[in-house]
């Protein structure tokens, strides 16, 4: 399969964007009630498995079943306003990039339409055992086949 690449910041076609609502507890954030830089990523983890969900991609059955996971490879991220404790966040998922064995996300946070972080997260797939690059399974490209339209 051919590498699909979408410039930053231009809409992607149907099915590439996907939306995900999380609120801010607690434990997410400093003593100030202000969330602490690494929690994003959290968030992001999050966005991005939902994003894999609704393709009908289960992470954890394709490990069982292929012996293949996504690990994160490369992470360029932009913190332009601080969430605070109660803040209701918008993580706002793309695929920029399909590789052979990679998948690359675009993805926002927001508040209410207030951009707070700009992201661009690399994933590679890797074979459970060696932990090398391996081939995205077939099975797992056809579902991607179904929402990227070629």
């Amino acid at each position: 399969m051919r590498t699909r690449q979408l410039a930053r910041g231009s809409l992607p076609p149907v099915g590439l964007d996907h939306r995900l609502d999380v609120r801010v507890y607690y434990e997410d954030t400093d003593v100030g009630g202000v969330v602490y830089y690494a929690n994003y990523l959290k968030f992001m983890e999050r966005g991005r498995t939902e994003w894999l969900r609704s393709a009908g991609i289960n992470q954890s059955e394709v490990a069982r079943d292929t012996g293949r996971v996504f690990v994160v490879a490369g992470l360029d991220i932009r913190y332009l306003k601080p969430a605070r404790l109660d803040d209701t966040l918008t993580i706002c998922s793309q695929v920029t990039r399909l590789g052979r064995a990679s998948l690359h996300f675009a993805q926002r946070i927001s508040r209410q339409g207030e951009l707070l972080t700009d992201s661009n997260v690399q994933l590679g797939c890797v074979d459970t055992v060696t932990m090398r690059a391996a081939p995205i399974p077939e099975f797992v490209r056809s579902k991607f086949a179904a929402i990227i339209q070629e």
